[in-house]
């Protein structure tokens, strides 16, 4: 069980959930325990690059940005530079509304 399991999981039964992530990478958009919203995403729900996703990328869970959309997978990455990986559509749980 890593770190967004249990906020991933509140999201099938839940419109919203709240919590606040740990780390800089996301920094100035989401600062180190800033208190986040994050929206369920309907399946068929585009994403777009620049979207803040709640996401999981080969096992992984991270609440980045979408860097490229390539028919049904997104390129996940961070705010410095750094990339996670492709993941398939479904793999996105939610986007950050606040």
């Amino acid at each position: 069980m890593s770190w967004a399991t249990h906020y991933i999981l509140k999201l099938q039964t839940e419109p919203e959930v709240e919590f606040r992530p740990r780390g800089n990478s996301m920094e100035p958009l989401v600062k180190d325990n800033q208190l986040v919203r994050v929206r369920k995403l309907a399946e068929d729900e585009p994403v777009e690059q620049g979207d803040i996703v709640l996401v999981t990328v080969q096992g992984r869970q991270f609440l980045h940005l979408v860097k490229a959309v390539q028919g049904n997978r997104v390129l996940i990455g961070n705010n410095r530079g750094g990339l996670n990986g492709w993941t398939p559509r479904k793999q996105v749980h939610g986007i950050l509304v606040r």
